[in-house]
């Protein structure tokens, strides 16, 4: 896997992604606004950007676009600890 650069909210959906197995742009909006408040719209720019990524990809079902994830939850998780290492103490692996 290459190095995956997920923000914050990137991160929300994955985990959301990774949890579910897939789910629509609806389904994630409502998840994310359990914690905090995002717009829609927010949440389908950053699903374009994450299928941009190559993070994840989508289905058409019934007129509407089902996301799954293409990176493992763990594959990411060592990806972001081995940019935070990099970042934080100037070492790359």
């Amino acid at each position: 896997m290459s190095h995956i650069r997920l923000g914050r909210m990137q991160h929300r959906i994955m985990q959301i992604l990774w949890e579910r197995g897939k789910a629509n742009a609806r389904e994630i909006t409502e998840a994310l606004n359990k914690e905090e408040v995002v717009a829609h719209s927010t949440v389908q720019t950053l699903l374009r950007k994450l299928e941009t990524k190559n993070a994840i990809a989508h289905e058409l079902q019934d007129r509407t676009f089902v996301f799954h994830p293409l990176v493992e939850e763990h594959k990411a998780r060592k990806s972001a600890t081995e940019e935070f290492i990099d970042r934080v103490f100037g070492c790359s692996f």
